[in-house]
C-alpha cells in the first residue's frame, strides 16, 4: 500500500528530481550571492565601531550617498512615467518603424556602460550636439549631478518598459470598452480601469531601475566629472578606497549601500503586494 502511494506521489510530480534540483539551486545561489555578500560583512566586522562609523559618515561619503541614492530615485521615477508611456505606445499603436523603436529600448542592455558614458558625455558636453543648445539656455548637464541623473535614466529605461509591456498586452480590452459604454471618459477609464492593473508592474520596474542605478559605475564616471562633494558617486568612492588598499573602508561603505538598498527594495515590494491586493478586490 505504501509503495502504491509513493509511486502515485512520484507520478504526480510535475518536475522530477526536486531534491537534487533544489540542492543545486541553493548551492549555486550560495556560491554566487551569499558567500560574496558574507565576505563583505565579515571584512567590515574587522573594523572597530568607531572606525566603521568614521568611514561611513565622513562628509565626503555622505555627499556621495545623497547623490547616488537621490539620483537613482529620481531617475527611476522619471522612467516610471516615460517608460510607461513608451510601453503604452508600443502595445497600443501601430506605426512605421515600430520594431525599430522596440529594439532601441533594449540598447542600454547591449551597450557597454563605458561606451554609454562616453556617448552621453559627448552629446551633453558644452560643445556636444545637445549640450551646446542647453548651454545657451543656461543648463549644464555634463560634469554635474544632472548628468548623473541623465546617465541613470538612460540605463534604467528598459527595466520599466519590459516590465510594463507584457502586462499591457495581457490587459482585458473588454473592461475598457465596458467603461466607455457606461459613459466614462478616456481619462477616467485610464485612472480607474487600466492604471490599477499596471501599478504592480510599474512598481516592479521602479524597483529594478532603482537597483540598477544605485550600483551603476561605467556610464556615470565619464559624465559626472567626479568632483568631490558635488558629482562623486558612492561606487566611485568605493573604487577609490580599493585603490588605496583600504579594503575594510571600501566594504564598510558597500555594506551601508547594501543595507539601504535592501530596505528601499523591501518597501517597494510591500507596496507591490499592497497594490496587487487592492487590484484583486
Amino acid at each position: 500500500m505504501n509503495t502504491l502511494v509513493q509511486s502515485r506521489s512520484s507520478a504526480n510530480r510535475v518536475i522530477p528530481g526536486f531534491g537534487l534540483s533544489l540542492g543545486f539551486t541553493i548551492f549555486y545561489l550560495a556560491l554566487l550571492v551569499l558567500i560574496p555578500l558574507s565576505a563583505v560583512f565579515l571584512k567590515t566586522f574587522t573594523m572597530s565601531w568607531d572606525a566603521f562609523w568614521s568611514a561611513v559618515t565622513s562628509e565626503r561619503v555622505m555627499a556621495s550617498y545623497r547623490l547616488s541614492f537621490g539620483a537613482a530615485l529620481l531617475a527611476a521615477a522619471i522612467n516610471v512615467v516615460f517608460g510607461g508611456i513608451v510601453a503604452w505606445v508600443l502595445v497600443r499603436y501601430s506605426f512605421p518603424g515600430k520594431r525599430f523603436v522596440d529594439a532601441l529600448v533594449d540598447l542600454p542592455f547591449a551597450l557597454p556602460t563605458a561606451v554609454a558614458g562616453i556617448t552621453l558625455t559627448a552629446l551633453y558636453s558644452a560643445n556636444g550636439w545637445i549640450g551646446q543648445y542647453l548651454e545657451k539656455a543656461g543648463i549644464k548637464v555634463a560634469f554635474t549631478p544632472l548628468g548623473v541623473v541623465v546617465a541613470l535614466t538612460f540605463i534604467g529605461l528598459p527595466f520599466v518598459v519590459r516590465t510594463v509591456q507584457p502586462v499591457l498586452e495581457d490587459a482585458e480590452r473588454e473592461l475598457e470598452e465596458a467603461a466607455a459604454s457606461l459613459g466614462a471618459s478616456p481619462w477616467q477609464t485610464f485612472i480607474r480601469v487600466i492604471l490599477p492593473g499596471i501599478v504592480p508592474a510599474l512598481l516592479t520596474g521602479f524597483a529594478l531601475a532603482f537597483a540598477r542605478a544605485t550600483g551603476e559605475y561605467g556610464s556615470v564616471i565619464f559624465i559626472a566629472g567626479n568632483m568631490p562633494m558635488v558629482s562623486e558617486i558612492t561606487p566611485l568612492f568605493i573604487i577609490t578606497k580599493l585603490e588605496q588598499y583600504d579594503y575594510a573602508g571600501a566594504t564598510a561603505i558597500a555594506v551601508v549601500m547594501l543595507v539601504v538598498s535592501f530596505l528601499l527594495l523591501l518597501t517597494i515590494n510591500l507596496l507591490q503586494a499592497w497594490a496587487r491586493k487592492r487590484a484583486g478586490k
